[in-house]
C-alpha cells in the first residue's frame, strides 16, 4: 500500500484539495494517508463498495473506543444516541422511528415556506456594495427552516449556530483542547435547551417535528428523551454545516462558471443541483470500521481496522465521469456520494435538495447581476469543505 502525506490543515489543500485526491487515486485503490494514520479510498468504485458493505460500519468496536475525557463527556453523551454513529439493531430502530415523523410529505410541505423565506432574504440583499452572501443568505435558510420544522424558536438562531459550530469542531483536523472544551460546553447547553423544549412539547404538543418525534411509535416502541435530543441535534447540525455549505459552494461554482445561464430553468434544475453536489460537496470524508475480515479492491481489512472514505474524491473519479474536473450540468446523470449511500444515506437529503431547488433559482431571479467581488475563501475546517465567506455584489 502506497503511503502519502498531505496535511489537511495546509492552506493550499484547504483551498483546493482535489489535486491531492487525484494523486492519491492514481497511487492505488487503497492508499495510506499518513497524516490521518488511515488507509483511505479515493475512487468511486471503492468508496461505493465500502459504504454499501454491511461488514463495515460507523459504530466504533468496543475494543477500539478511546478513553473519554471529562471535558468531552457531554459531546459523547449525545453521540451515544445518534443514529449516525450506530449500527443495527439500534440504528434500524432509531431511523425507523425518525422516518415515521420526518416524512416525505412533511418535507414537501415546507416548499412554500422555503420559497417565501428565500425571496424575502434575496430581496433584502444590499442593492449596492459588496456583501457576504454566506451570512446574508446561505446560512439563514437552512437554520431558520430546520428551527421552524422542529418548532424551535427562531430567536434561538444565534445560539443554534454557535452550538453547532462548536460541536462540529470535534470532527475537524487539527482539533485542539480549547475546541474540545468548547464542544463539550456547547453540547451541554444544547442538550439542556432541548430537554426543556421536549418537556414543554410533551405538556403542550404542537404541529412540529419534535411533537411528531415524541408520538412516533413502532411496535409499541418510542424514542427516549435522550434519543430525541440526539436526533434533533443531528438534524440541526447537519442542516447548518452541510446545507449551508452546499448552497455556498453551489453559488460559487455557478458564478465561477460564468453565471447560471439556463442551468436553473425548471427542466435543468435537478441536474444542476446534482452536478454542484458532485463537483464540490460540503463533506469530504467519512470513516468506517471493519467488523470482520473484508477484502475490498484487493486490500484486506482486519476486524477493528478503520478506513477513510473520500466522498469528494469519488466525485472527481475519471473512471466514473468524463472530464470530472469540469462543471457540466448537462452531463449524463450518474449517482454521486455527496449524501453517502447504503444504510447511512443522509436522512436529510430530501430537505437539502429542496432547499437548493428553491434557494438557487430565487437568488439569481432577484439578483441576476450577482458577481464575485473577491476570491472565494474556504474555511480550514476539514473534513468539511465550505467557504468562510462569499463576497459578492448585485
Amino acid at each position: 500500500m502506497i503511503h502519502l502525506s498531505q496535511s489537511p490543515t495546509d492552506p493550499a489543500f484547504v483551498q483546493d484539495p482535489y489535486p491531492f485526491y487525484d494523486r492519491a487515486r492514481a497511487a492505488g485503490r487503497v492508499v495510506f494517508w499518513e497524516d490521518y494514520g488511515l488507509p483511505c479510498v479515493f475512487g468511486y468504485a471503492a468508496a461505493n463498495a465500502i459504504l454499501r458493505d454491511r461488514r463495515l460500519g460507523r459504530e466504533i468496536p468496543p475494543d477500539r473506543r478511546p478513553p473519554m475525557a471529562a471535558h468531552t463527556a457531554p459531546f459523547h453523551a449525545i453521540e451515544a444516541h445518534s443514529m449516525l454513529e450506530l449500527e443495527p439493531p439500534r440504528h434500524t430502530r432509531l431511523r425507523g422511528l425518525v422516518l415515521r415523523a420526518f416524512t416525505s410529505r412533511r418535507i414537501a410541505a415546507l416548499g412554500p415556506d422555503i420559497e417565501a423565506l428565500a425571496r424575502a432574504l434575496a430581496a433584502d440583499l444590499p442593492a449596492s456594495g459588496s456583501f457576504d452572501l454566506l451570512t446574508r443568505y446561505a446560512e439563514a435558510i437552512p437554520v431558520i427552516i430546520i428551527a421552524r420544522l422542529l418548532g424551535v424558536p427562531e430567536t434561538m438562531r444565534d445560539d443554534l449556530l454557535r452550538w453547532s459550530h462548536a460541536m462540529v469542531g470535534m470532527y475537524q483536523a487539527g482539533r485542539t483542547r480549547a475546541m474540545e472544551e468548547a464542544a463539550g460546553q456547547a453540547s451541554a447547553d444544547f442538550a439542556d435547551f432541548l430537554r426543556e423544549h421536549v418537556r414543554a412539547r410533551r405538556r403542550m404538543p404542537g404541529d412540529d417535528l419534535i411533537t411528531h418525534l415524541i408520538v412516533a411509535e413502532e411496535a409499541g416502541d418510542r424514542l427516549s428523551t435522550d434519543e430525541l435530543i440526539s436526533t434533533c441535534i443531528l438534524l440541526l447540525n447537519a442542516g447548518h454545516e452541510a446545507t449551508v455549505h452546499a448552497i455556498g459552494n453551489a453559488v460559487k461554482t455557478l458564478l465561477e462558471a460564468g453565471g447560471p445561464r439556463d442551468w436553473l430553468s425548471p427542466d435543468r434544475l435537478e441536474a444542476t443541483i446534482e452536478e454542484t453536489l458532485r463537483f464540490d460537496p460540503p463533506l469530504h470524508m467519512f470513516t468506517r470500521w471493519a467488523y470482520e475480515r473484508v477484502e475490498i479492491m484487493g486490500h484486506v481489512f482486519e476486524p477493528g481496522d478503520e478506513v477513510g472514505v473520500m466522498l469528494a474524491a469519488a466525485g472527481r473519479d475519471p473512471g466514473q465521469w468524463d472530464r470530472p474536473d469540469h462543471f457540466d450540468p448537462g452531463r449524463p446523470a450518474k449517482p454521486h456520494l455527496a449524501f453517502g449511500v447504503g444504510l447511512h444515506f443522509c436522512v436529510g437529503a430530501p430537505l437539502a435538495r429542496l432547499e437548493l431547488a428553491k434557494a438557487l433559482p430565487i437568488l439569481f431571479q432577484e439578483a441576476p447581476g450577482l458577481h464575485l467581488t473577491a476570491p472565494p475563501d474556504y474555511a480550514g475546517r476539514y473534513h468539511f469543505h465550505g467557504l468562510s465567506a462569499l463576497m459578492v455584489a448585485r
